[in-house]
């Protein structure tokens, strides 16, 4: 075999071992659902609309939203139709290493590995900040070196942030009691968030101003447009939804409906948020670093502030437990191929879960979080994520046209199948390219250090491959 197709191995999918895995199934299409919700809506719907009306769209945030979210709902439809047909953790990785093999999949999965653990950590840096100025409010502060605190530039101060370092550890915690436990305090957690929301909407919407709204689009299409390309990130999470394939009862029914349902709630809110903001408060006024809390002042409604940052602080929570389970769910998945140790996916006999998976990825995500400066930590996200989303958008057509796939029954398929998973291939590059130079050399390093891995351990250990020197 030559190097190239040994690279490039695929893997088999039996589709009798969908429920052979060892995770036990216990996640149905309302649990997925709020899984999504979770992961999209943190504290940057109290923040984000505000920014894009003042910076790029002006009152036509509302519309940026809606532009992020027809430009997300591509990917989603790929991953809807991929998690259908494959129920397998591993999320866009495995869905690689099918249809494009074991190299791509490497990459991606290495990629996917940056964003959730920069993504748990970015977020735990942004609770612990929300937390001190909670005890702030009641005269308590933590001594400088154990708090890192961030400040108005979004820096972070040297120190350890013991804050960050104690919340991922809690999460883990609450992970590896089981999934059943953990889904049930997420799903109450973002209905709380929801109900929050809400909640500052029915407050303001009776102090709308419609002059607020001229003019409509002061920027143009081209702040319309960037507004759309920040909202686009706020939308992030979605697909944390499909690494849970593995544990749903009915994946073929509930897999489409969580990925795709997460999403429609969540634009549903992000719009209504943006469209009462603007109404509110002039889109010239919202420049600010907590712009719902500010309306709020400026209508004399106060009381609803500390409302508001419960339900942020919520917010933020469900992003932790819902990446942090991606996360772990990844690493088991990579780990079953052989290409990461087999401490990976190690299961407790008794909840299912791997636990020390979850510890491992838990415990290197609150170090990160309590010393790396949040402005460098959040920088892999998006590119990671962006790379999954284009990878899994044009695997679709592979997918379709892949011999074994094709026998397998799928109850979800893409819609104007080739050219949506085309369009979304295509706005995904557009928009990694359109990332800062910065973003790409520390993406490179990232996945220097994967490549090493890849060459010095999983590419002796992988299963797939030694099945195959076996045949040899």
């Amino acid at each position: 075999m030559r190097a190239s197709q040994r690279l490039l191995v695929k893997k088999a999918v039996n589709p009798a071992n969908f429920n052979k895995g060892g995770l036990a199934k216990t996640l149905n299409a309302f649990s997925l659902t709020m899984m999504g919700v979770g992961a999209i809506v943190g504290s940057g719907i109290f923040i984000t609309p505000g920014i894009i009306a003042a910076k790029y769209a002006g009152p036509a945030a509302m519309l940026s939203f809606v532009i992020a979210a027809v430009v997300c709902s591509l990917a989603a439809l790929c991953y809807a139709e991929f998690s259908s047909t494959i129920p397998l953790a591993g999320s866009a990785y495995t869905y690689v290493y099918t249809v494009f093999g074991e190299f791509l999949a490497w990459i991606l999965g290495w990629s996917l590995i940056s964003e959730y653990l920069f993504a748990v950590s970015s977020v735990a840096v942004s609770w612990s900040a929300y937390f001190q100025n909670l005890l702030r409010g009641f005269g308590l502060a933590l001594p400088t070196y154990l708090s890192a605190a961030v400040g108005t530039a979004g820096v972070q101060h040297a120190g350890f942030n013991l804050i960050a370092f104690v919340v991922v550890l809690a999460i883990s915690l609450l992970l590896v009691g089981g999934l059943q436990s953990s889904t049930r305090v997420n799903s109450i957690m973002v209905i709380v968030k929801i109900l929050v929301i809400v909640l500052f909407i029915g407050v303001a919407i009776f102090f709308v101003r419609p002059a607020n709204y001229q003019p409509f689009m002061p920027h143009g299409a081209h702040g319309l447009v960037k507004g759309a390309s920040l909202a686009f990130y706020a939308y992030i999470g979605f697909d944390a939804v499909s690494t849970a394939s593995e544990e749903v009862k009915n994946p073929k029914h509930d897999m489409p409906i969580g990925i795709i349902g997460s999403l429609v709630v969540a634009s549903i809110l992000y719009v209504a948020m943006a469209t009462v903001l603007v109404g509110v408060v002039h889109y010239t006024q919202l420049n600010v670093g907590d712009p719902v809390a500010y309306a709020l002042s400026v209508i004399h409604q106060n009381w609803a502030a500390g409302i508001v940052s419960l339900g942020a602080v919520v917010g933020m929570t469900t992003v932790l437990i819902v990446m942090l389970y991606g996360g772990t769910r990844l690493l088991f998945a990579i780990s079953r191929d052989g290409l990461l140790p087999r401490t990976f996916r190690t299961l407790s006999p008794k909840t299912k879960v791997p636990v020390k998976s979850t510890w491992i990825f838990g415990v290197i995500a609150s170090i990160f979080a309590a010393v790396i400066p949040l402005d460098k930590i959040a920088e892999l996200v998006n590119i990671g994520t962006l790379f999954a989303f284009a990878m899994v958008s044009i695997g679709v057509i592979f997918l379709r046209r892949h011999e074994t796939l094709q026998q397998i029954e799928s109850s979800f398929k893409v819609p104007f199948y080739p050219v949506l998973p085309i369009v979304s291939f295509l706005a995904c590059l557009y928009l990694m390219l359109n990332l800062q130079a910065f973003t790409w050399k520390m993406f490179g390093i990232w996945l220097a250090i994967g490549l090493v891995i890849y060459f010095t351990y999983s590419f002796r250990h992988s299963k797939i491959r030694a099945a195959l020197r076996a045949k040899e």
